[in-house]
């Protein structure tokens, strides 16, 4: 295919004339971007360096760089690799990159490459930095900032002399260029250099593409609002945010899995034949990370057997036919008040409730409330950023004093001086609602986000309210966090108000091909599809149907599965059919990555099966969140790929 990268290294004589009298140089090539992801080294500093070494020049090093451009991981990467006596740092890339090579130390940074003047996207648009694509670059004149986009009067020779204590005359939002320039230069000992210069003339015959600095401008702010990268799928919640809940009839049949959770699955305690009650223990948990199961419904068991899963494909459960009383267990009753409860004792309540986190991770919340560290924040995750999903939102509307006292709970058990509710503001309603019941309330508050994917994800949440960074492999306890779901925290005050374990949930049933979309109380081990024909069935043929949202659910190849304690919503959508194409490293993947990764590699180092380069270049941090499948123009299956590989690195020794 076609390469789009649009600069060439400059040629032998402009070359020899820019390394007149410099020396002890610092090479950085990019690896070109919007071409057939072919190599992993690519281009070659060979070229330039056996030039400089020819003209007598003594190279202190070279790298190469993936998106040079992108300044928040070109920082990591270049992080102590210019060696002491460098004096000039010469770069081979687009305008994009030079600049923000330029603005990240205090060496001589000098564009060894031309940018072609063209149509479209230029570099990468996660810069800070812009480009004109004019085809007449200043850069080396001007200390790697550009007088064209930079000066809102494209100066090419100097300041206007508009500028009022620093700010432009045109936009006083803006940093005067020139004063920037000129400053730099100083800091360089180049600015008798410049001043020295022929005026520069600009040839406005090469047209300076206003709409790409406009496209980078527009999507910057979102891209690093709270946190690097994310994206902003169709939220599609309008289908369902505004209908209250409603009980699901009671089923006449539950088949509830004795793994609902991460880790050991519970083993059953009871037999085929025995008569059971609502909330009566019918798994004992298997382990530390395990947690115990409940039945939802009175009635008999049987069968113990092993039936589909939603996730795990199959799994054994607890088949019990419902006697349609409802007949409570003996110990449901409620318990002490919160005051008097010590944090073992919260522990120990939420554990044999069977509680787990029921955004879909589904980890044993009793061992979250256990932190090793010290914590001094609880972040109640009220984003529900998922598309389509309104479960989170309707609890927060309908509950509010119960997840209210369930985050007092948690701030108790854990020992943290504040609890903060965390809500996107595309739930306006709920932020008025949380706030005013919390006016009074010293240790709570609510904080407002900007709506972005995946915002709800533990460490995205941590990094975007409190400015902390989870470390790679690490916790939230590590920064002082506990973080918990919305259904989770009214499951927790459930648990301690009522003695009523986790046995029913909050369910989204959504999508362009539901009949009567809706959000349903739902008795766990409820059958997917008596859940799907009670809102009328599925409407059309080519049709996908998921457990979850749009961006993290899972496909549903079979509805005859039980609702489970992490089943926040079941969706029905139009099925994509559009095929995978070479990846074109437009490094649209890296840009939106909001772990900071490079999935570009993840695709190719799975296709090779080098799972060592995948371990490498940090798999195991993925969240798979599919932002980067989201945006990638190849449509290629990124997640599946990136689930593969860790699995590869797991099995590694």
């Amino acid at each position: 295919m076609e390469n789009y990268t649009k600069y060439k290294l400059k040629s032998n004589e402009e070359l020899a004339s820019l390394l007149d009298g410099k020396d002890q140089l610092f090479l950085i090539a990019c690896n070109k971007c919007f071409k057939e992801f072919e190599t992993v080294d690519e281009p070659d500093c060979g070229e330039l360096e056996k030039l400089a070494r020819e003209l007598g020049k003594t190279v202190t090093g070279s790298v190469k760089v993936d998106f040079l451009c992108n300044k928040v991981q070109t920082e990591k990467k270049l992080q102590g690799l210019i060696p002491e006596g460098t004096e000039n740092v010469i770069v081979i890339s687009c305008g994009l990159g030079v600049q923000t090579a330029a603005g990240m130390g205090d060496k001589p940074v000098y564009a060894a490459a031309d940018s072609i003047n063209y149509r479209g996207h230029h570099g990468m648009a996660l810069t800070q930095k812009n480009c004109g694509a004019c085809a007449q670059c200043y850069l080396n004149s001007t200390g790697g900032i550009c007088p064209v986009v930079d000066c809102s009067k494209s100066l090419l020779n100097g300041q206007c002399g508009g500028a009022k204590n620093g700010k432009c005359e045109v936009d006083s939002s803006k940093d005067c260029a020139w004063e920037k320039i000129y400053k730099r230069l100083e800091k360089q000992g180049r600015l008798a250099e410049f001043l020295a210069e022929p005026v520069h003339m600009r040839d406005f015959s090469k047209i300076n593409h206003k709409a790409i600095q406009d496209y980078v401008k527009s999507i910057r702010e979102n891209r690093f609002a709270g946190y690097y990268g994310g994206v902003h799928p169709l939220e599609r919640k309008e289908f369902t945010e505004h209908f209250a809940l409603q009980r699901f009839p009671e089923p006449e049949v539950v088949v509830i899995p004795l793994s609902m959770h991460a880790g050991a699955p519970a083993n059953p305690i009871v037999e085929v034949g025995d008569t059971v009650k609502a909330g009566q223990k019918i798994g004992e948990s298997a382990g530390f990370i395990s947690s115990p199961v409940h039945s939802s419904v009175s009635g008999t068991v049987t069968a113990i057997e092993v039936h589909k899963h939603a996730t795990r494909g199959e799994c054994l459960s607890v088949v019990i036919r419902s006697d349609g009383k409802n007949t409570l267990d003996e110990s449901v009753k409620p318990g002490k008040s919160l005051d008097s409860l010590t944090p073992d004792e919260i522990v120990e309540i939420v554990r044999e409730a069977g509680i787990v986190g029921m955004g879909g991770a589904g980890f044993p919340t009793s061992v979250k409330l256990k932190p090793p560290k010290p914590i001094d924040t609880v972040l109640l995750n009220g984003c529900e950023c998922e598309p389509y999903l309104t479960a989170d939102h309707r609890v927060l509307l309908e509950f509010a004093d119960d997840v209210i006292f369930g985050l007092k709970a948690i701030v108790k058990t854990v020992g943290a001086e504040k609890g903060i509710i965390v809500i996107e503001d595309n739930k306006p309603d709920a932020i008025e609602l949380l706030t005013a019941k919390t006016a009074d309330m010293a240790e709570l508050e609510v904080v407002t986000a900007k709506t972005k994917y995946p915002q709800g994800a533990e460490k995205m949440l941590i990094k975007r309210v409190l400015k902390r960074q989870v470390p790679s492999g690490g916790l939230p306890a590590d920064v002082g966090c506990v973080v918990s779901n919305i259904s989770t925290t009214k499951a927790i005050s459930d648990a301690i108000q009522k003695g009523m374990p986790l046995v029913e949930r909050v369910v989204t049933v959504t999508g362009e091909h539901v009949k009567k979309p809706g959000n349903y109380i739902v008795k766990i081990g409820t059958n997917t599809k008596d859940l799907l024909d009670y809102c009328g069935g599925i409407t059309g043929e080519d049709v996908t149907i998921k457990a979850g949202g749009s961006m993290m659910g899972f496909v549903l190849t079979d509805t005859n599965v039980p609702i489970m304690k992490g089943s926040n919503g079941i969706i029905a959508v139009d099925t994509g059919h559009t095929a995978e194409q070479p990846c074109i490293k437009c490094g649209r993947c890296v840009d939106v990555c909001p772990m900071e990764l490079s999935p570009l590699y993840f695709a190719k180092f799975a296709d090779e099966e080098n799972w060592q380069g995948m371990k490498d270049k940090n798999i195991m941090d993925c969240l798979e969140c599919r932002c980067c499948e989201y945006i990638c123009s190849s449509r290629i299956p990124l997640v599946a790929k990136i689930k593969a590989g860790k699995n590869a690195v797991r099995g590694m020794k």
